[in-house]
C-alpha cells in the first residue's frame, strides 16, 4: 500500500551538501573543516557522497557556512553544492534538534574568516500557483542587500563576502518558508578562490 506523504507537516531544515577541495589534500581539508565545526546544535550524518545536516533553520546555516569557511580559509578552491529544504513530508522531528536556543554555535569563529565567493542559487516554492512572485520577491531581496549580480539560466547569481552571501540565501529562504508554499528547496553552488575569471566560460 502506498504511503500518503503530505508536505509541510515538519519544522525541520536540513541541508544536503557535497564540498569539492581541488587541491590533493582534499580529504584532509574536509575533515578538518568538519572537525573544526560544532555542531552540537543539529543532527549530522556524512557518508561516502555527502553530508546532511538538520535541525533549526538557524542552526542548519550556522552549521553549513562554517563548514564551508573553514574549508575555503586555507586559499584553495572549493566548490559548494548543496540542497536546502523545508516542509519535506519525510522528515521526522524525533531525531532532530529542535528544542535548541538560538544561539548560533559557531558565528563568533565564523566571524574572523573573510572569504570572498560566488553564487548560483535557485529557489523551489512547490505548491502554489504564485510560485514566481515568490522567487522574484528575493532576487529584489538579494538587489536590496548588493549580493545580486545577474540571473542565469535556471539560477540567480551572487558575488560579495560569504557572510553577507549566507545572509541573503538564509533571508531568502526564511522569506520563502512565509509564504504559502508548504515545501521550500533551494539549490546552492558556491566557488571560493577560483583561478578563473568571474563569469569565464
Amino acid at each position: 500500500m502506498q504511503e500518503n506523504f503530505l508536505c509541510g507537516t515538519s519544522e525541520i531544515t536540513g541541508c544536503r551538501f557535497s564540498i569539492y577541495p581541488m587541491t590533493d589534500r582534499f580529504v584532509d581539508v574536509i575533515l578538518s573543516a568538519l572537525k573544526e565545526v560544532d555542531t552540537s546544535k543539529i543532527w549530522m550524518e556524512t557518508d561516502d557522497v555527502s553530508t546532511c545536516v538538520r535541525g533549526r533553520s538557524i542552526h542548519v546555516f550556522d552549521v553549513v557556512k562554517a563548514i564551508y569557511l573553514e574549508a575555503a580559509k586555507h586559499g584553495d578552491h572549493v566548490v559548494f553544492n548543496g540542497t536546502f529544504s523545508n516542509g519535506c513530508p519525510g522528515d521526522t522531528a524525533g531525531d532532530a534538534y529542535l528544542a535548541e536556543n538560538e544561539e548560533k554555535a559557531n558565528e563568533k569563529k565564523s566571524a574572523g574568516i573573510s572569504q570572498e565567493v560566488a553564487v548560483q542559487f535557485a529557489l523551489y516554492p512547490m505548491g502554489i500557483p504564485g510560485y514566481m512572485n515568490v522567487i522574484m520577491n528575493q532576487v529584489e531581496l538579494a538587489k536590496a542587500q548588493g549580493t545580486f549580480t545577474e540571473g542565469v539560466h535556471y539560477a540567480s547569481r551572487l558575488d560579495g563576502n560569504a557572510h553577507d552571501v549566507f545572509k541573503t540565501l538564509e533571508d531568502a529562504f526564511e522569506s520563502c518558508k512565509k509564504s504559502d508554499s508548504t515545501h521550500i528547496i533551494m539549490t546552492v553552488n558556491m566557488s571560493a578562490n577560483s583561478p578563473s575569471k568571474k563569469g569565464a566560460v
